[in-house]
């Protein structure tokens, strides 16, 4: 009976390490932030870079070599998915329109899947606020798509799968990201598929 009941111990042991392990690999390989703010289709971590952040997240950004920007930096959104929750994919082209939040400087890239750089046919890494065209009120719009367009064109990658990275740099919105919403980033809206 002493010997069943180690036995059981034992499993429950094995059981509940292996449990846990699969747990932290799933949490790590998804780069889940407990802090994450959510705005729209867009996302951040903006408390990654602090010494306090959640061991997910420091274990995640070790693992994948990131280095978020620090909060006297600036801010960095991601967006995996569009205005309606639907994943981005190259194959459809995308309306990004202004707002964003007030910086003294950002940039708008594509990234592939697991989020590093991703080549793009005309080998341009993205656009900047310095290049961006704007109308006579201050306001814009970025046409995202594999091929190119006139105006603010941001250039996609050729795999299917991407997502779109808001730096911004110099920002007092660092200071209050949990209080962005979606109406203060840019829109990001699925035009055409082919």
């Amino acid at each position: 009976a002493l010997l069943l009941k180690l036995l059981k111990s034992i499993i429950v042991a094995v059981v509940g390490a292996g449990l846990g392990l699969c747990a932290t690999w799933a949490a790590i390989e998804r780069e889940t932030a407990f802090n994450l703010v959510q705005a729209g289709p867009w996302r951040s971590a903006p408390k990654a870079a602090f010494a306090t952040a959640d061991p997910y997240t420091r274990a995640a950004l070790a693992r994948s070599g990131k280095v978020p920007p620090s909060p006297g930096e600036g801010l960095m959104f991601t967006a995996a998915v569009d205005e309606t929750g639907a994943p981005l994919s190259s194959r459809c082209d995308y309306i990004l329109t202004s707002p964003i939040p007030s910086a003294r400087f950002w940039t708008l890239t594509p990234l592939n899947a697991r989020g590093a750089l991703a080549p793009t046919a005309n080998a341009r890494l993205g656009l900047t606020s310095a290049e961006i065209v704007r109308d006579s009120s201050g306001r814009f719009e970025i046409v995202a798509a594999l091929h190119a367009r006139p105006g603010n064109w941001l250039a996609l990658p050729a795999e299917p799968n991407f997502m779109l990275a808001l730096r911004l740099y110099d920002t007092p919105a660092s200071s209050l990201a949990s209080a962005i919403g979606a109406s203060q980033l840019p829109g990001l809206r699925k035009e055409r598929c082919s």
